[in-house]
């Protein structure tokens, strides 16, 4: 595995550098926002880890340029803010998981393996349909109608997962467990504030909303009124 890891604290960075080379992960660690987004449009990188403030530019306005240019790698983002508002900022921003400083090393590594498990490479083309919203597992690409939706990664996953289930209901318990793991600090309050951005992007208006809400137990997807 190959990652750029962006952190500007030169102890932390150098302590969660040596730490990853241990693992065999090939690392390339960069001080500024500015170093980040140059090497990440040189290099291709399973995955790209950016602290949210670094000199130059802000870990949240690299990852909103490199989404902006259809970069589709995993984007993990390490910052000390830890309010749900802080979180929806930056998953809107286009950052697949979201870390909160101080972390312990293995849950660093718990969310770079998560993140890495989706990027397996399809033998075939599979392509989902629920009524008139198609994913497609090859391309990591969504449709709805004639227009294309673009999707963070984590966004895909629980797209992924609501498609595959389509009718039943899932607990958010479950969810949280299948798209970020147990060992994850993601709590229901902040999958809430994630689903609400993927209905943004699936549910537009005009259109049948396709993620149900079930109050008190989790969600579903579900087109009760498409004929």
């Amino acid at each position: 595995m190959k990652l750029l890891f962006a952190e500007d604290d030169k102890r932390l960075g150098n302590l969660v550098n040596q730490m990853l080379v241990r693992q065999d992960i090939e690392v390339d660690w960069v001080y500024t926002g500015q170093a980040a987004l140059d090497s990440a449009r040189k290099e291709s990188y399973d995955l790209i880890i950016l602290d949210w403030v670094m000199p130059e530019r802000t870990g949240l306005e690299v990852c909103q340029e490199l989404r902006a240019e259809g970069h589709q790698g995993g984007i993990l983002m390490l910052t000390a803010k830890d309010t749900v508002d802080d979180l929806v900022t930056g998953l809107e921003a286009g950052a697949d998981d979201y870390l909160v400083k101080p972390f312990k090393f293995k849950e660093l590594l718990a969310r770079i393996r998560a993140l890495s498990r989706r990027s397996i490479v399809a033998i075939k083309e599979e392509i989902t349909r629920a009524a008139d919203l198609e994913l497609n597992r090859t391309t990591k690409s969504v449709k709805r109608g004639s227009r294309t939706i673009q999707l963070t990664g984590k966004e895909f996953q629980l797209m992924d997962l609501l498609i595959q289930n389509y009718g039943r209901v899932l607990p958010k318990e479950i969810i949280l467990d299948r798209i970020w793991g147990l060992e994850s600090e993601v709590s229901p309050n902040n999958l809430e504030a994630f689903v609400r951005l993927l209905r943004k992007k699936i549910d537009c208006s005009g259109e049948v909303a396709l993620i149900q809400n079930i109050r008190g137990v989790g969600y579903k997807m579900e087109a009760k009124n498409v004929t």
